[in-house]
């Protein structure tokens, strides 16, 4: 948590700051964009306006959030975004631990001369004016509700931020199965649903939302699965033919990596999937236990994230990445689970 100095110099900050802006990352997911809104709504309920701009396009299946319709996409809307970030003087980013992660809104970040206030749980971060980075904490979201109960401001947490809390605190979780979740979690789960949350109603929004051409491309990457008993492997995969084929929209691919872990005797999922834009592989890592899964997408895949999530990418083809990833866990026995 920032220290009561610091605290005491945001809550000044909150006080004299006009123009404040909340920033996340690339291909933002529920963590980033229920943060994202948490924190706009308690701004309100502070009677402080805030604007969210998230660098590109985020999934569907987030959007019923409230307020979420109001979030400005940064590639869509260039120039409203070039002003907000010339005439913020307060910037909060969330769920991002380097301005990389922001992709194409990372020279508008460095250049701005704004007080930079960053909330995330994500190892090695940037140096930012003010700090709060807490790689023990599941999910962006519970830090986000642990900094309004430090501030002293718990009281200001009504239903819109209770749901866009709790909803981000699921998914970064995996559904409160994940190791990182922690009695404190349900502490605070506890309290958002006193706030009004209804557990049915986010699940029929996040988790029970399938189209019928999600559920065939489910069907096409579990058809993909490729054992590795061995290594207590999986590896799952999915080409830019057959994202078309089946109609492919964002988020669609959401939680598919985790299938290979739901596997007997799997410790490790690797889900390689090809760009529908650019010519490169996108990777998802998942593990169980103490394999530390964002040091090795660190060190092989460029990437990273948490130790039993990660991602990275890859400049090679699909099979070359596949073929790549199976030398890399046949020669590194130490590093397998």
């Amino acid at each position: 948590m920032f220290s009561q100095n610091h605290l005491k110099e945001i809550r000044g900050l909150l006080k004299t700051k006009k123009n404040i802006l909340i920033l996340t990352h690339q291909n933002p997911d529920g963590d980033a964009i229920g943060s994202s809104l948490g924190l706009q709504h308690f701004l309100t309920n502070l009677n402080i306006r805030s604007t969210i701009i998230v660098p590109n396009e985020f999934p569907k299946f987030l959007k019923w959030m409230p307020n979420a319709k109001n979030i400005i996409i940064g590639e869509y809307r260039t120039k409203f975004t070039e002003i907000a970030f010339n005439t913020a003087d307060l910037i909060f980013c969330l769920d991002f631990n380097t301005a990389s992660r922001i992709n194409h809104l990372e020279s508008k970040l460095n250049e701005s001369k704004a007080v930079k206030i960053l909330i995330d749980h994500h190892q090695e971060p940037d140096p930012f004016n003010y700090t709060y980075s807490d790689t023990s904490q599941p999910a962006t979201c519970q830090m986000v509700y642990k900094f309004i109960e430090a501030l002293g401001e718990d009281s200001k947490i009504d239903k819109n931020i209770a749901y866009c809390l709790y909803t981000g605190m699921l998914t970064d979780t995996g559904g409160f199965r994940f190791r990182n979740t922690t009695a404190e979690t349900h502490r605070i789960i506890a309290s958002l649903m006193e706030k009004g949350v209804y557990p049915d109603i986010v699940a029929s929004h996040i988790l029970d939302c399938n189209t019928p051409e999600r559920l065939k491309l489910l069907g096409t990457v579990l058809d993909s699965i490729e054992l590795i008993p061995e290594k207590k492997t999986a590896i799952l995969s999915l080409t830019r033919e057959q994202l078309l084929k089946f109609k492919y929209q964002k988020g669609d691919t959401e939680g598919f990596v985790n299938y290979g872990l739901s596997i007997i005797n799997v410790n490790f999922s690797a889900f390689f999937m090809e760009d529908l834009q650019h010519d490169f592989i996108k990777i998802s890592f998942r593990s169980k236990g103490q394999f530390d899964v964002n040091q090795f997408s660190r060190k092989y895949f460029n990437g990273g994230g948490h130790i039993n999530a990660a991602g990275g990418r890859s400049e090679l083809s699909l099979e070359d990445t596949v073929i790549k990833f199976k030398t890399i866990i046949e020669k590194e026995t130490h590093e397998v689970p």
